[in-house]
């Protein structure tokens, strides 16, 4: 289990560009640290998208280092961004809510998470969306976040996940980080 505390200080150690501390005032404010990473898949407790967030971030570190073993491209900082930031779109997203499950013959309520939209801009897009109202990414890193996802949020005839993999190789990584964290890491309810 993360805890708020070292989550912070990968963050402050890691992301140090000019707004990282408005942002992650914000997180704060808002239900960063304590909302799940989904409704009911992987990680659906308090405190899931954190957690989920560096297991990313951790994923995404050991691919690119495999990936490029004479020295990756990127630095600490838009991996760090990359990984804890990406599934930002979350924050302010579930809510919880009660429903009614049968236990042993007898009736009683349980609790749940509901999804919440209030802002219905996409999933990456609400991702860089966010982050960009605190601080600037780069291109690379907006298209890594954007696509993160690959084929999962956008239309079948959609190419432009396709060519966001072929131009950006990072993008490519967050997503397979990403799905190794969903399905290999973290616990499924």
């Amino acid at each position: 289990m993360i805890t708020k505390e070292e989550f912070i200080a990968l963050y402050q150690q890691k992301i140090t560009r000019r707004g990282a501390d408005k942002l992650l005032d914000w997180m704060g404010k808002a239900d960063f640290f304590t909302a799940p990473a989904s409704t009911r898949y992987h990680l659906s407790c308090k405190g899931g998208l954190m957690e989920h967030s560096v297991h990313v971030y951790q994923r995404l570190t050991r691919l690119v280092a495999a990936e490029y073993p004479d020295g990756s491209p990127y630095s600490e900082e838009t991996l760090a961004v990359a990984g804890l930031l990406h599934d930002l779109c979350k924050v302010n997203f579930y809510k919880e809510d009660t429903r009614n499950v049968k236990e042993n013959g007898v009736w009683v309520q349980k609790p749940y998470y509901t999804v919440d939209e209030q802002i219905p801009y996409g999933h990456g897009e609400k991702s860089v969306f966010i982050i960009e109202r605190f601080m600037r990414l780069s291109l690379e890193e907006a298209i890594a976040i954007r696509f993160h996802m690959g084929g999962f949020t956008t239309a079948p005839a959609d190419q432009s996940v396709s060519a966001a993999f072929e131009k950006v190789p990072l993008a490519v990584l967050l997503h397979l980080a990403d799905l190794q964290a969903s399905y290999l890491d973290e616990t499924r309810e």
